[in-house]
């Protein structure tokens, strides 16, 4: 999504960049023909590319903001659907697999599946139903987070 974003704006960027080739060149024709008596009309034109660099900067930001924002609220979701997730598993399991499972945290042995390791341990694997992901331990928090 990102590169979506700053694809948009690259382009913008480009025709921005044309736009000012062109204003400059104009500029620069107009100072080989006239003399130092135009002293005020080249800083017009001066002033004039300033004011389009600035529109063309601040359009090329606030598309960024854009998709940041988006990015934002998509993250929220997954969040919000992932915390969801964690609040059925804890549901669903068994306190000898909660206290199994925080067995696993304490002595750092994976809790992702790593049957072998729970085996040398002495414990036997925490099923994990299918078409689910078993939680990670940094989401055993009760904090809300965003």
């Amino acid at each position: 999504m990102r590169e979506k974003g700053l694809a948009g704006a690259g382009g913008a960027l480009g025709r921005n960049a044309m736009a000012l080739k062109l204003l400059f060149w104009e500029l620069e024709k107009h100072l080989k023909s006239s003399s130092g008596a135009s002293v005020v009309a080249i800083d017009n034109k001066i002033e004039q590319a300033m004011d389009l660099v600035k529109s063309h900067l601040m359009y090329a930001v606030r598309e960024e903001v854009e998709v940041l924002k988006e990015q934002i609220k998509e993250l929220i979701e997954r969040n919000t659907q992932l915390e969801q997730e964690n609040n059925l598993l804890k549901n669903l399991a068994s306190p000898e697999q909660m206290a199994q499972f925080q067995a696993q945290v304490q002595t750092g042995v994976s809790p992702t599946g790593n049957a072998a390791a729970a085996a040398a341990a002495g414990q036997p694997p925490v099923p994990v139903p299918a078409g689910t992901t078993q939680a990670l331990p940094s989401s055993q928090s009760s904090g809300t987070s965003a």
